[in-house]
């Protein structure tokens, strides 16, 4: 919970344009949902926001590096064995999906999708 309320903290720093105050709070969400067991989706969320932030601090172009990075991290998180893939997954799924199909992730949005499906059709 903790985690969660930073990351809600950043991202009301990064819609206030304070970029480096909403880079101290989502590593104060990592930090706090590593700790937690299951924390990897509430991190994968956090890595997406963060590539949100790269690109609204530097642009696509200046920020692709730092982009891309948070995607794969995302995306490892998303693809990890550590957690059931249940329907608390599905959502988190089909929340991502939009992200990554938007920095031209395409496979991992479909993916993404397909996996939300097949949990919600169970």
């Amino acid at each position: 919970l903790l985690g969660g309320l930073y990351n809600n903290m950043a991202l009301t720093e990064a819609a206030l344009k304070r970029y480096k105050e909403a880079r101290a709070h989502f590593e104060s969400a990592l930090a706090k949902m590593k700790l937690a067991p299951g924390g990897e989706l509430e991190q994968a969320i956090t890595w997406l926001n963060i590539a949100n932030v790269a690109e609204n601090e530097h642009g696509l172009e200046q920020g692709e590096a730092e982009i891309f990075d948070c995607l794969d991290r995302a995306w490892d998180l998303l693809d990890g064995p550590g957690f059931n893939r249940d329907g608390y997954y599905a959502f988190v799924c089909e929340k991502c999906a939009p992200t990554f199909a938007y920095y031209g992730y395409f496979a991992a949005e479909q993916e993404l999708k397909k996996r939300a499906e097949e949990i919600y059709n169970r």
